[in-house]
Order: structure tokens, then sequence, then C-alpha cells
């Protein structure tokens, strides 16, 4: 019975410690992000990521991908988080609100 609780305690250990690294990885890394951080041809993935959770999608794609463009630079997750690319959060409209997602 001693070694199964053993066997259970090693084992939780492990995958706890397997779970942290692997948060680790997909931690945000703010020397990642910032003007010039992409190639063009990566704009496309990292513009479908930036807008996957918005119901405007199209819109979102094409103004993103127009930015990411200009910037080479898409900020890290869905919304928010522009300060990491200072072009991308300081391209305005004529009207003065935001150009990019």
């Amino acid at each position: 019975m001693a070694k199964l609780i053993i066997y259970l305690l090693f084992i939780t250990i492990l995958f706890s410690f397997i779970f942290l690294t692997m948060s680790k990885e997909t931690e945000y890394n703010p020397e990642s992000y910032g003007a010039g951080s992409l190639k063009s041809y990566q704009c496309g993935g990292e513009c479908t990521r930036r807008c996957s959770n918005t119901k405007y999608h199209k819109p979102c794609m094409f103004f993103c991908q127009k930015c990411c463009a200009k910037c080479l630079c898409v900020p890290p997750g869905t919304y928010g988080n522009k300060q990491v690319c200072p072009c991308y959060n300081n391209w305005k409209t004529q009207q003065g609100g935001p150009k990019c997602p």
C-alpha cells in the first residue's frame, strides 16, 4: 500500500513539473514582440491568432494584415497589449480612433 501511495505521489509531482515547464514556454516574452519582430510572411498566421475571438473576423483580418505589413508586429493575445507594438498602437484613423485591431 505504501508503494502505491509513493508511486501516485511521484506521478503527481512529475505531471506538475511537466505542466509548469509547458506553461513557461507559452508565457508572454516581451523580447519576441515589437516593431520589426515579424517577417511579412508571418502576418497571416499572427493576424489569424489576433482575430480569432472577434465576431467581425473579415474586417479584423483586413486591418490587422494592413497594420502588420506596415509595422511588422502584431501584439500578443486576441485583445489589448498594443503597448508592445508602438507602430501598431499609434496608427490612427482620420477620426482619431485606432486603425489596428
